[in-house]
């Protein structure tokens, strides 16, 4: 294009341009992200809202997935991929931290334990009854990740310690119960130890109403089809770019010893001023890891063969 053409078109090209944001901003991937639904807390880093879990979608036998990944920073940059091991594949991550694990040496131990191990979330079709922070959210139905904490709490519901405690379906819409989300700044960490349900109540007491609010669930057996995932080979590329590792997953200019990686930290305020990390990780991580210690026997079990 010649510089003549290029003035005189530029209002076109301003049209194109515009054109393809709006394409950018309508993308799939945009649509996904505007699927789940995230609490905000305010600068203390205290928030809370009120949300219903919802019950499988239809076809769907089971109301929650789980879903293993793995988040780090190492020389090569950024590793941000669901673990094969949540489709019951083999996974290069795990392997290599297997292998580590397998070498004895505490700091190839405390590397796995700080940095490459799996995370372990769950994601639950979920109705926003409160939200304080965005009420445009309220009434609405949303997908909603969650860690192992939360988790525990429906467990306690469906599976509760005493026996003079009455056993809930905490997913049900007529004898289910709002879950109170009750978010505060630990030390630095996402704490949601003063989160809990309200008695048993239904969600509403009509029940087209109700019919409404299931029909508007989205699939959860799609969020762990194996088309969602990338191949090992393409898993094992990326883990040797980001770590700087060789064909052979050793080192190029360091030993696995000496290895430095950049861990993404829990979500805090502090945390969220920080532009340099992926949001797609900055997911409402609890004060302790969500997949500790399920995570280290895993790769002590590999280790053993």
């Amino acid at each position: 294009m010649s510089f003549a053409t290029l003035k005189k078109n530029r209002q076109n090209e301003l049209e194109k341009l515009t054109s393809e944001l709006s394409k950018l901003n309508s993308s799939p991937q945009n649509r996904e992200q505007d699927d789940y639904w995230k609490p905000e807390v305010d600068k203390s880093g205290n928030g809370m809202a009120i949300i219903r879990f919802l019950p499988a979608p239809e076809g769907e036998e089971i109301p929650f997935v789980r879903i293993w990944d793995h988040g780090f920073k190492g020389p090569g940059g950024w590793f941000i991929e669901k673990s094969l091991t949540t489709i019951g594949q083999k996974c290069p991550v795990s392997e290599y931290n297997s292998m580590l694990w397998s070498q004895g040496t505490e700091a190839d131990k405390t590397f796995v334990r700080t940095y490459t191990k799996r995370r372990l979330s769950y994601i639950s079709n979920i109705y926003v009854v409160k939200d304080p922070a965005n009420p445009e959210n309220e009434g609405k139905v949303f997908l909603y990740k969650y860690g192992k904490k939360i988790f525990d709490k429906l467990t306690d519901m469906m599976s509760p310690e005493f026996d003079d405690e009455t056993s809930v379906n905490p997913f049900d819409l007529w004898e289910g119960a709002n879950f109170r989300l009750k978010m505060r700044n630990v030390e630095g960490y996402r704490n949601y130890d003063k989160s809990e349900f309200d008695s048993p109540s239904a969600l509403s007491d009509d029940d087209e109403e109700l019919e409404k609010i299931y029909n508007k669930e989205k699939s959860l057996a799609a969020l762990v089809d194996p088309s969602n995932f990338m191949s090992y080979d393409e898993l094992k590329s990326k883990l040797y770019r980001a770590l700087a590792l060789d064909g052979n997953g050793t080192a190029n200019t360091v030993t696995a010893d000496e290895l430095t990686v950049e861990s993404p930290k829990p979500r805090t305020v502090a945390v969220r001023e920080q532009p340099s990390q992926p949001e797609s990780w900055s997911e409402d991580n609890e004060e302790t890891d969500q997949s500790s210690d399920a995570g280290l026997s895993f790769f002590e079990n590999l280790a053993k063969g």
